[in-house]
């Protein structure tokens, strides 16, 4: 997924950057502004907030107006915070469901049955979304026996999301971070560290001319 005709790089952005945006950009902005529907206010629960698609979400929920918490380990703590998060709990020591209630949004970009731990932390309406494109066939009806609502995402090309994300971009108000840019000959490498799941941000891979 690319920036549409007509769009330009954003002035701000370098090209790894701008590469790495918009499949992040439009699954963020898509889970929390169209399926979520994210209201000022609102509190949200971002899982893996220091991940590739997860330190977007943090920046896309802010831009939206909410409270941010996210899950992130030690070493990810000021990061997710410079991102703009309100709230960070380390995953590695505490267990988000004693400390957490009355959320109104949880996005999972984890999976490992956080979405299913996240239904009590939500409060009576509340919605989970996730990005993790396996079978959830059992949280539909978990959700609703609960009184929440549980949702994934599928992105869809979206021009006028990449807009949104433009002018966020302009504004200072949404930073795709890149820890690491590989040649594509280098692509065993990087989907190696990615699996590592250490990196903050996104892993690019770049294509000599």
């Amino acid at each position: 997924m690319t920036w549409p005709d007509g769009y330009k790089k954003p002035a701000r952005l370098s090209h790894a950057q701008a590469a790495a945006l918009p499949l992040v950009g439009l699954t963020a902005l898509q889970a929390l502004s169209e399926i979520a529907q994210v209201e000022p206010g609102q509190r949200v629960l971002i899982h893996g907030g220091g991940g590739g698609l997860g330190h977007i979400a943090v920046q896309v929920a802010k831009a939206l107006g909410a409270h941010v918490i996210t899950t992130a380990s030690a070493g990810k703590h000021d990061f997710v915070r410079s991102l703009g998060a309100d709230e960070v709990i380390d995953y590695q020591t505490v267990d988000f469901t004693t400390v957490l209630s009355d959320l109104d949004v949880v996005f999972d970009t984890v999976g490992h049955r956080y979405s299913e731990r996240s239904l009590p932390v939500l409060k009576p309406g509340g919605i989970v979304v996730t990005s993790m494109g396996l079978s959830h066939g059992h949280m539909p009806a978990l959700a609703e026996a609960a009184g929440r609502r549980f949702s994934s995402i599928a992105v869809e090309p979206d021009s006028a999301g990449m807009q949104q994300l433009a002018e966020w971009v302009e504004s200072g108000q949404l930073t795709p971070h890149v820890s690491h840019e590989f040649p594509l000959s280098e692509g065993a490498k990087a989907h190696a560290l990615v699996e590592q799941g250490s990196t903050l941000g996104k892993v690019v891979l770049s294509i000599a001319p």
